[in-house]
């Protein structure tokens, strides 16, 4: 997959949220909006990753940044994640892998020494103007928030 640079334009999507409900990075128009992909929801890194996001999201809103999750699951998992870890920003099931594909975050990867492709840990800030701000792959779930907001010039 080839990774997204600064300065480019993000893929459009448009997939369900966890009630159903269609979601399309043109409603963040205007907006900087954070699109991280994670791999399975409620497992313990995406765990991690999700609930940094959760605490932090406040800080990152008043920046000017909405956060937006996207994962292969479907929209009935990702509900009971949200539910249980009581997740306010929109999880999107990228089911197919077909955005995590457009945005460079699916490939091969290890876990427990097997190789396998899936979706890939990583982040995409993507500007007002609907272009790239910054791309970051192959991210650790402990403490990747705290860095992007050090990216981000986020208080």
């Amino acid at each position: 997959m080839t990774q997204l640079q600064p300065g480019t334009p993000a893929p459009s999507f448009t997939l369900p949220d966890a009630s159903g409900s269609k979601v399309s990075l043109a409603d963040y128009a205007g907006r900087n909006v954070v699109v991280y992909f994670y791999p399975k929801a409620a497992t313990p890194g995406c765990t991690t990753e999700a609930c940094d996001f959760r605490d932090n999201l406040n800080s990152l809103q008043g920046a000017g940044f909405d956060v937006v999750g996207i994962s292969p699951d479907e929209p009935e998992a990702l509900q009971a994640f949200a539910e249980a870890e009581s997740l306010t920003f929109p999880l999107l099931s990228d089911t197919d892998n077909e955005v995590a594909k457009a945005y460079g975050s699916f490939g091969e990867k290890e876990f427990k020494g097997k190789t396998f492709t899936g979706t890939l840990r990583s982040t995409v800030v993507v500007d007002p103007d609907g272009n790239v701000r910054l791309a970051e792959y192959n991210v650790d779930a402990k403490g990747h928030v705290a860095r992007l907001r050090e990216s981000l010039g986020v208080k």
